[in-house]
């Protein structure tokens, strides 16, 4: 209701003409596929970002066509079925070229979004950080460079006058040269946030804390699963990429203390600009000492090998695909008795898990307690009455700890990490072992055997010298 001048109250006007309840903005989903029809991954973004669907067209094709993406006889059929439905938009399930876009944006006389736009969209709206809003400004600017067109060609060439005859500057060239700057820029910035998380880590590291990230494909229940662990109260919202920005969290199993981090989700063909762009974020994954590996165990089994092998490929781009890792099988409390057998007989190395209802969480912290004991070093440690600090480290790290007052200094027997151990080797009551790379010891090797002494008569004995040594020492 709006009141008039004359202070009576009159229903408000759609100024846009629309029809109420009207989405602002309908899509019409178009892709090009070897087989199967199923589009809800890219229906969920596009709800994610705001926009209503209004229909879809699959065509299946060995690859997508060169410069119109789809057939021209499919392009005349979607033409006609998106005018029917009413959609303003045409939105596709693939990355488009430069002039993929153009063409169908001609073909279809509406605006055409791919794939890759609707996610940077989605990250512009849930970017709260400036860090956040710097990563998603980078990735929108690489995506953005080879696609400005040249908008004030009535300018022709920028110019003119003494000094200045020659063909001087086009618009689109200010445009994209602006447009490199800007990178330049926001690359120099974000390389100065990696440092500040660099150094942040450092600090962690300092406490000798192990460090598992949560990693997995987006609205996976990532966020869910670190308050069930942890008992953080970090936002949980049923869309995609919710979370952008890392989260830690500090909790304590079985009297040991652990930092869990939240990352950013994964997605299938996520853009390769977001990967480049959410680098410093995406290091926490890497440095980390586990990786739960987070996957939605109510998806069909095919999508969820698919979502698997999203996640994989990301990691091993960013280089955590050596990492240890633990599957675990999120929101068990929607699966019946059918699926949980499935998933078991298909995933036996895999943990059920119901972060919402908390079923099977105890039993992911004992695996994640296993899978850090199995790096665990005995060692014996005498500790100077002067360096009573490092006794309390060693107290924080774990209480298992065997200790003996002597003369020289306090003697304990405890276990450690392989990589926390070797800080304390000063202290060491064994002799030094050496090591390899990744802190395991390396055994000395054995002596070669001795040679065989020829048998008389035979071959080799024929052809020794005379003052040929029996055998070799």
């Amino acid at each position: 209701m709006q009141k008039s001048r004359n202070g009576r109250t009159d229903p408000t006007k759609n100024a846009s003409g629309q029809k109420p309840g009207r989405a602002k903005q309908r899509a019409y989903i178009i892709a090009a596929l070897q087989d199967g029809d199923d589009l809800s991954e890219m229906r969920e973004l596009l709800r994610t970002a705001g926009v209503a669907v209004v229909g879809q067209t699959v065509q299946h094709r060995e690859l997508p066509h060169p410069n119109t993406y789809l057939g021209e006889g499919k392009l005349e059929e979607v033409k006609e079925l998106a005018k029917a439905a009413d959609a303003n938009v045409i939105a596709c399930d693939d990355e488009l070229t430069p002039r993929q876009e153009r063409n169908l944006e001609k073909a279809l006389g509406m605006p055409v979004v791919d794939r890759t736009v609707t996610i940077l969209d989605i990250f512009a709206g849930h970017a709260n950080s400036a860090e956040g809003k710097l990563q998603v400004e980078l990735a929108q600017l690489q995506y953005n460079l080879a696609r400005m067109r040249g908008l004030w060609t009535h300018l022709e060439r920028l110019g003119g006058g003494i000094g200045t005859r020659g063909p001087g500057e086009s618009q689109i060239e200010t445009d994209r040269r602006l447009a490199r700057d800007r990178i330049s820029a926001l690359k120099r910035r974000l390389e100065e946030v990696k440092g500040h998380r660099a150094t942040m880590r450092t600090e962690r590291g300092r406490a000798h804390l192990p460090q598992v990230a949560l990693a997995g494909y987006t609205n996976a229940g990532k966020s869910t699963l670190l308050n069930a662990i942890t008992g953080a109260d970090v936002g949980v919202r049923d869309r995609l990429f919710h979370t952008l920005d890392p989260t830690t969290r500090s909790t304590k199993l079985d009297g040991r203390p652990f930092l869990f981090t939240d990352t950013v989700g994964f997605i299938r063909k996520l853009p390769h600009q977001l990967v480049q762009a959410f680098g410093a974020t995406l290091e926490e994954t890497k440095q980390a000492d586990l990786v739960l590996h987070v996957v939605d165990a109510s998806a069909e089994e095919e999508d969820l090998l698919a979502m698997l092998k999203a996640v994989d490929d990301v990691l091993e781009e960013i280089g955590a695909g050596s990492n240890p890792r633990l599957l675990v099988l999120n929101k068990a409390d929607v699966l019946d008795e059918e699926r949980r057998t499935d998933l078991f007989l298909a995933h036996p190395d895999g943990i059920l898990v119901s972060a919402e209802t908390g079923e099977g969480v105890e039993l992911l912290q004992t695996r994640i307690l296993e899978e850090f004991e199995k790096g665990l070093r005995d060692i014996e440690l005498l500790i100077p009455y002067s360096e009573g600090a490092r006794l309390a480290e060693l107290h924080e790290l774990t209480q298992e700890i065997e200790r003996e007052d002597t003369p020289e200094g306090v003697l304990v027997r405890l276990q450690l990490p392989k990589t926390i151990a070797a800080r304390y080797d000063r202290f060491s009551t064994a002799p030094p072992v050496p090591v390899d790379e990744f802190g395991d010891p390396v055994l000395p090797s054995k002596p070669a055997p001795p040679a065989a002494e020829p048998e008389p008569g035979s071959e080799a004995a024929a052809a020794a010298p005379p003052d040929a040594p029996a055998h070799a020492a």
